[in-house]
């Protein structure tokens, strides 16, 4: 859309996303209310979840998997060691990195969490209606996937 004003900027596509992800951002802050988490320590703890996670993932791993940049990843993964949720360790690969992997608090947590996550998506999305899987496509396009 062209044009100036308050309607040409609320339909501009980076303006819309935004006011989305804020809305996205706080149906799952509200679904995860009571567990004790925020939604990035919950996709740190889901992307160690994963089955081939099992031996544990380097911090550049979890941040690739995740979304999350390094250096938030670093500071997240402290913050759920100090909880008792990950467990880190030397790496048998290489002695300078880390290998993390669920303790067993944090498979539990994430138990719990997963299908409220997966509830709160699901509601949120439903407003979509059958554009959902286009909304999807191009999303992943323009993240490059």
């Amino acid at each position: 859309m062209s044009g100036t004003g308050p309607d040409a900027t609320s339909a501009l596509p980076g303006f819309l996303l935004w006011r989305a992800t804020n809305a996205w951002q706080r149906k799952q802050r509200a679904a995860l209310e009571g567990l004790g988490i925020t939604h990035v320590q919950f996709a740190l703890l889901a992307s160690l979840g994963m089955d081939d996670a099992r031996k544990g993932l380097s911090q550049a791993e979890i941040s690739s998997r995740s979304g999350v940049d390094p250096m938030t990843t670093s500071q997240v993964i402290r913050n759920l060691e100090a909880r008792d949720l990950v467990v880190r360790s030397a790496s048998d690969e290489d002695k300078r990195a880390q290998r993390v992997v669920l303790s067993a608090a944090g498979r539990s947590l994430l138990r719990k969490a997963q299908p409220k996550v997966e509830k709160a998506d699901a509601e949120f999305f439903a407003a979509a209606g059958k554009n959902g899987p286009a909304i999807a496509a191009g999303l992943a396009a323009i993240l490059g996937r």
